[in-house]
């Protein structure tokens, strides 16, 4: 049976697997994201690039020979025959410079990628951090407003019974308000449970549950630079690699050189004399089979890079669309807060007209509730709207390099 968010909390907490973080500031919290598993991992992963590029510039370790040539197998001996004798050689293998200068920079672009990727995962986690935290501050005021609701509530069904026992028909009101009460239970509930998914995904984010205030910051502008964006340099970095790699199947045409040198020794027998003797050799290699091995690699290289730019097109589309989502989300709840306000401000005058009223001794106190809990309402979906706008910046701003 798959446990609640909630329950999961509790066990943990009543286990002490959790621990509870507390005025902990906003810098250490970064610190620790920057200590997120994934975020080693990748930069580890650049680290090992760089040393394959170090190690893609090497030449082929030279091969040493030792052995007898001419042996006699019947009748073994190192003097009996003339064309018997010892040999040590070496041999050393160039590859063509341009093919490993092109594999050193593809590994010197991988690790400028995984660099790039490591940007950006730390600025999605901390956009992710950031949202967190105002989502708990969304919710910590959301829930504050409905408990002054509820209160009004109470407050209220204690007007309408006094009317009620003064003989006004308010009964069906009474029915009204606490059916309104119990969406107000409901919305408690559900708050509630935004919270202890917020708690889960905390733990898994930092392990541990902070009890920080979210670090706002200004939207970053945009200069319309595609290349401002995270996703944008990674691709722009895939291209590079790609580029390297053509390089290194061009480098195949070129002839691979090598060096031999065998010293070779002959013991004296009994009708010669024995003697020292070197040869040397020297070896390069023919694309004979280029049509079956350069040109398919080439061909494929090309493919790759071909590939990659198509990704690069497509992905520098698809994050300047996620950049004008986000940036419409903001502007419609910067629109729907000015809204929000001219009907605070258009109640409040209301209340404080019936409040006049009231202290006439010719008007209700009931509809002055109504409107204080319309402004609660009112007020609840302020922060909301605000937690939309201040979440829409965390999102905009981990799309762009910070420069």
């Amino acid at each position: 049976m798959r446990r609640s968010p909630k329950l999961l909390l509790i066990s943990c907490l009543s286990l002490g697997l959790i621990p509870i973080a507390h005025a902990q500031s906003y810098a250490e919290l970064q610190h620790t994201l920057e200590k997120h598993p994934s975020i080693l991992s990748l930069e580890y992963q650049s680290n090992a690039s760089q040393e394959r590029a170090i190690a893609a510039m090497a030449l082929p370790d030279p091969m040493v020979s030792i052995g007898i040539n001419n042996f006699p197998i019947f009748d073994p001996s190192f003097t009996a025959y003339l064309p018997t004798h010892k040999s040590v050689g070496i041999q050393q293998k160039f590859t063509p410079y341009s093919g490993r200068d092109a594999r050193s920079k593809s590994a010197k672009a991988q690790s400028h990628q995984l660099l790039a990727m490591k940007s950006q995962l730390l600025a999605a986690l901390t956009a992710e951090l950031q949202i967190l935290l105002i989502e708990k501050k969304r919710i910590t005021l959301q829930s504050s407003f409905a408990k002054n609701r509820d209160s009004k509530y109470t407050e209220l069904v204690d007007v309408v019974e006094s009317e009620l026992d003064a003989g006004r028909p308010a009964l069906f009101r009474l029915a009204e308000i606490e059916a309104e009460r119990a969406d107000v239970a409901r919305e408690l509930i559900e708050l509630q449970n935004q919270s202890d998914q917020i708690n889960a995904k905390l733990i898994e984010l930092l392990g541990f549950i902070p009890d920080t205030p979210p670090q706002l910051q200004e939207l970053r502008p945009w200069d319309g630079d595609i290349s401002s964006f995270h996703a944008v340099k990674i691709e722009e970095a895939s291209l590079e690699i790609r580029n390297h790699n053509i390089d290194e199947a061009k480098s195949e045409w070129k002839p691979e050189w090598g060096a031999q040198l065998t010293y070779q020794q002959r013991e004296s027998g009994s009708n010669f004399q024995g003697d020292d003797w070197v040869s040397g050799m020297v070896t390069f290699s023919i694309p004979i089979w280029a049509a079956k091995k350069q040109a398919p690699k080439l061909r494929a290289a090309n493919a790759d890079h071909a590939a990659t730019k198509a990704r690069y097109m497509a992905t520098a589309r698809a994050v300047s669309n996620q950049y004008s989502t986000f940036s419409a989300n903001r502007r419609a709840a910067t629109q729907h807060i000015d809204i929000l306000k001219q009907k605070i401000s258009a109640i409040q005058d209301k209340i404080s007209a019936q409040l006049t009223i009231y202290e006439s001794g010719s008007g209700d106190y009931a509809p002055i509730i109504d409107g204080e809990i319309a402004i609660l309402k009112l007020r609840s979906e302020v922060a909301n709207q605000t937690a939309r706008i201040d979440i829409s910046t965390a999102q905009l701003n981990a799309l762009t390099v910070q420069s």
